[in-house]
Order: structure tokens, then sequence, then C-alpha cells
């Protein structure tokens, strides 16, 4: 099996095993796993403005007396810590791959990505919680600061969510929910704020929260399962197994393909090992170096083992 690193290109060496047929072909392809874009200002920018906003929520949401502003700073400053998690994953997805972490730290973008799937689910239940408590004991509410600081938070989380608009891995698109879901969190008091200030209806504050945590709820609920499945070292969206497979039985000399396994290295590589029985006999270097090349440009898996085996069983 080679050694080398995420930039080794089509370099495949010989070594026997037990059996006298294993041959491993490591490939590390970069253009097809490019490093994630640099997004620490956006980040930065995000952090800054949302724990503002937070500290201005719960001031003016004790002021008016507003379980809607004040649930919305706990879902703000929940995502305040997701954004710092998520902006940390990254900076760690750059480190260098050492003896003990030899993928690097780029599995920390997975782990962020649950994090923040999971700690908005939390965030949303106790709004929701609260909300229920506030329906069944209402309370008056000030709608003119309501609609005043909401409004302050479309602002501030379209802002945000603007600076991730640009796409991204896994984590920067669950930070672009984040924000996003804020701003929507925040139209939606707008209007509860109207409604009060206007035919006074304070048990609208605690509905509207409920509505909206289950809009977010729906809308986080994918986030959620593909990040799951990535820690859980599932096969990527948009790589089937069977299609991968099927191309690896294809090549020119392959009999059978069978041990195959496809797992994410981090929110945007992935990587592969398979054996190929190849009755004929090791099909050389350049056969492994199209079969990388194939399965990187095709399939967007840039780090693929193969072995190549010349009797069916021999290596399990």
């Amino acid at each position: 099996m080679s050694g080398g690193h995420d930039h080794d290109h089509g370099h495949a060496h010989d070594h026997d095993n037990g059996h006298g047929h294993g041959v491993f072909g490591h490939f590390g392809h970069g253009h097809s796993h490019a490093a994630p874009a640099d997004f620490g200002r956006a980040f930065l920018v995000g952090i800054a403005l949302n724990l503002s906003f937070v500290a201005a929520e719960v001031v003016y949401g004790v002021i008016a007396n507003s379980v809607a502003l004040l649930a919305d700073a706990g879902h703000n400053l929940s995502d305040v810590a997701g954004l710092a998690a998520a902006w940390g994953a990254t900076v760690l997805a750059r480190r260098r791959p050492t003896s003990r972490f030899t993928y690097g730290m780029r599995g920390s973008s997975i782990l962020a990505a649950l994090f923040n799937a999971v700690l908005l689910l939390v965030a949303i239940g106790a709004v929701a919680w609260e909300s229920v408590q506030r329906l069944l004991d209402p309370q008056p509410v000030t709608g003119g600061i309501v609609i005043a600081v909401a409004a302050a938070g479309i602002v501030v989380n379209g802002v945000t969510a603007w600076l991730f608009s640009r796409g991204g891995d896994l984590n920067v698109r669950a930070a672009f929910a984040h924000m996003l879901s804020d701003a929507v969190v925040s139209a939606g008091v707008v209007v509860a704020g109207v409604v009060i200030l206007l035919i006074h209806w304070t048990w609208l504050d605690p509905v509207v929260g409920l509505v909206i945590a289950g809009v977010i709820v729906a809308g986080t609920w994918g986030l959620l399962r593909e990040s799951v499945a990535m820690a859980l070292q599932g096969v990527p969206p948009g790589v089937e197994l069977d299609a991968v497979t099927a191309r690896l039985a294809a090549l020119p000399g392959v009999a059978q393909v069978h041990h195959v396994h496809i797992w994410p290295t981090s929110t945007t590589e992935t990587a592969l090992t398979a054996h190929l029985l190849c009755p004929a006999g090791h099909p050389g270097d350049a056969f492994l170096c199209a079969a990388g090349d194939m399965l990187a440009h095709d399939f967007a898996i840039g780090h693929a083992t193969l072995q190549i085996e010349m009797v069916e069983g021999s290596c399990g």
C-alpha cells in the first residue's frame, strides 16, 4: 500500500502480501477535493453581529415582556455557538496530516455540522416550550418594541446569511441555513408585533413562536440526517455505491469487485477502498492511475485504495 498525502497524483507501489497477490494503489487527486473556500471573515463578522444582537434582544425582550424576543435571543445565541464551532472546524480542516491523524483534522467539519444541527433543534425545543408556557399564561406585550427589535433582526440575520450564500461545504451550508432561519424567525416576530400593537392579541406572541419552531424543525431535519450519516461514515450524498462498483467491475481485466467501502473523510472529501479480482495478473500502474482518475472525475472520490487479487478469496 502506498503512502502519500492529499496531493500525490496517480502514484502506485506494489507490495506483496501474505498471499503473494495483494497490490494496493492509493490515489489522492487534488482537483477532486479542493480545499474549502476561506470563510474566516464571514464567520468573524457573523459572530460579532449576532452577539451584539443577542444582547439587544435580551434587554428589549425583558422591557417588552416578549417571549418571542427572548426565545429568539436564545435561538441566536445557539447560532453564535454554532458559527464558532463551524469556524473552528474550517480552521482544523486545513491542518496537515500527522502520524496520528493521517487524514488531518478534516473530520472535524463533520462533527461541527452535526453539532450545529443538534444545537439548532435543541434551541428550537426551548422556544417551543417557552411558547407553550406563555400560551397557557398570557402576558402583556409591548408591540412597538417587538417590531423594532425584530426588524433589526431581519437585517442582521439577512446580512449574515448573505455572507455564507456563495456555497461551500456542509458546514457553510449549515451556517447559511441557521442565519436564514433566524431571518424568518425575526420576520414572524415582526408580524406578531404588528398584530399585537393593532388589536392587542397577546396570545399571538407564543403562537408565532410555535409556528416558527415547527418551520425551522422541518427545514433542519435534512441537515441533521445528512450530518449524522456522515458521522457514521455513510456513503456521501450524490455517490451511488452500486454505480461505483459497476464502473470498477467494467474496467479491463477485472472479473469481480468486492469489499467496496465508501465514506466521507470530511464534508468535502470522500475515500474508497475496494478489492478487484484480476485472474490474468496484475494490470499495472497505468490501470491503477486510470481507475483513480475515473473515480476522482466521475464520483469525486479523491482518496482511492484498490487491492488487486489474482485468486478469488485469497484475501478474504
